[in-house]
Parts: structure tokens; sequence; C-alpha cells
């Protein structure tokens, strides 16, 4: 089992930027881990936003935060974090660090819910106008 603990959330006004962090503080790596951070803005269903293998870096995103987001390993503080820039407005929400085993189980896609085993229990990001 792995407990994932999502940071870094806060108050924004559209056009600035946060930085988030995903940590496992009973883990001792994220190695063999494949994470992800997905959003849950209101009226919407959780969305896929961006993923990375801790091991080699493979990185898979979402269209809507091409060129915005950046996700990256820190493997000094062994987090994964998630650097967003240019916020918008609709993308006020919640944001969830997950983790799923490639090894163990195969994964569809690196974008789909349900090929995450893991999950934090969000922060909050809210963009104001």
């Amino acid at each position: 089992q792995v407990h994932l603990v999502e940071s870094g959330g806060g108050l924004v006004q559209a056009g600035g930027s946060l930085r988030l962090s995903c940590t496992a503080p009973e883990h001792s790596t994220f190695n063999r881990l494949f994470v992800a951070w997905f959003r849950q803005v209101p009226g919407k269903e959780r969305e896929f936003v961006r993923s990375i293998s801790w091991m080699t870096t493979v990185q898979y995103y979402s269209d809507s935060v091409k060129g915005r987001f950046t996700i990256s390993r820190d493997i000094a503080k062994n987090t994964v974090d998630l650097q967003m820039n240019s916020l918008e407005f609709e993308e006020t929400g919640v944001y969830y660090c997950a983790a799923a085993e490639p090894q163990r189980r195969p994964l569809r896609d690196r974008q789909s819910e349900n090929d995450y085993e893991f999950w934090g229990q969000g922060t909050q990001v809210t963009v104001s106008l």
C-alpha cells in the first residue's frame, strides 16, 4: 500500500503560477511507480492532467495544459512536482496525486483513473479573476 500526500495548493490570481508536490511519507522511494496528477473542477468529472515514470521520466499529458504545466521528479526530496503556469479561472479545483505499479499490473494508457491504485486526498487550487 502506498499513501500519497499532496501539498502546495492555495489561492492564485489568474495568469499566476503554483507548484504542487506529491510525496509518499511511508514509502522510501517512488522507484517502479508511475505517478500522475488529476484534477476535479466544479461541475466536471475528475480529469487527467499529467503523469510521469519515476524511473524513465517518460511523460503523458493532457492537451489542455500542454506547454503550461510541467511534471518532474525530485530525487533528493523524493517528490513528484507539478509546476502550473498561466493558470486560468476554469482550472480551479482539487488536484490529486495518484500512483500505479506497472510491474504488477498492466496499465491501459497512463491517463485513466482506473490505471491508478493509490490516491492522495487532494489539494485545493483556487484561481481568482
